[in-house]
């Protein structure tokens, strides 16, 4: 098992997503719950709308800031699906990041702690 970098304690655990530029909140919800989670060493989900994913996770920073960069597959509706996608801790303890899905739409989005 891989040791957990102190960088990802900080993402660890569900976030709620509150905000996406490109849906609206009505739509988040629709199958679940909007979420994004981050598991041990390397691995998280994400869930909103018709999609589920399920991440591959690097911590490190960008622009100074702690960040969580990840690659995702999964489905949405019954459509295999994949992208990538990045978060850094934000203000108030949020999450601001975007995410991207391989050959269709992608979004900023914003979370708070669940």
């Amino acid at each position: 098992m891989a040791k957990v970098p102190a960088i990802a304690k900080a993402f660890a655990g569900r976030w709620r997503i509150v905000e996406m530029d490109v849906w609206d909140n009505d739509f988040l919800d629709l199958v679940e719950e909007a979420h994004l989670t981050f598991k041990g060493a390397a691995d998280g989900e994400i869930g909103f709308g018709a999609l589920k994913g399920f991440l591959d996770v690097r911590y490190g920073a960008r622009d100074g800031s702690a960040c969580a960069e990840f690659s995702w597959e999964g489905h949405d509706e019954s459509d295999p699906a994949c992208g990538r996608g990045w978060a850094t801790i934000g203000t108030a303890g949020r999450l601001v990041g975007h995410f991207y899905i391989h050959n269709a739409d992608d979004s900023g989005f914003v979370c708070e702690r669940a």
